[in-house]
């Protein structure tokens, strides 16, 4: 049986790295949910459900798979990324924004407010790691 690398070995230990890690895994799952289920979710969201919106809905979802595969990615090398934890904030910031903007112009149901909450707290979770590890 192969020993586990120093990384995983601290995850294990350290909550907010272990946190961080979370929530890559998540934003993943997220990500690649709207881009196999665009229509699932703006119907959730009381959002308007066209050819269009579900592709560029998709395309959202993309990103934020991408964006969260980089952040596992660095959080299970044996290195510090700051960077790449950092950028993790940074979107999580921007789906802050963009989402309560969607809220507030009547294009997502208050129930979006959800997402803003936890992506509010992955923004938080993410710099006070990043100031960490810098």
């Amino acid at each position: 049986m192969t020993s586990l690398s120093p990384r995983v070995r601290r995850l294990s230990s350290d909550r907010l790295a272990l946190l961080v890690a979370f929530i890559a895994v998540a934003t993943i799952g997220a990500g690649l949910a709207q881009v196999i289920l665009p229509g699932v979710f703006l119907d959730i969201l009381d959002a308007e459900n066209t050819q269009t919106t579900r592709y560029f809905f998709g395309i959202v979802g993309m990103f934020m798979a991408v964006i969260g595969g980089a952040v596992l990615h660095a959080m299970l090398d044996d290195r510090d990324h700051p960077i790449v934890v950092l950028w993790g904030g940074i979107q999580k910031l921007g789906a802050v924004i963009a989402v309560s903007g969607a809220v507030i112009l009547g294009l997502f149901s208050s129930l979006a407010l959800l997402i803003v909450a936890f992506d509010a707290a992955s923004t938080a979770i993410n710099l006070a790691y990043w100031r960490r590890i810098r």
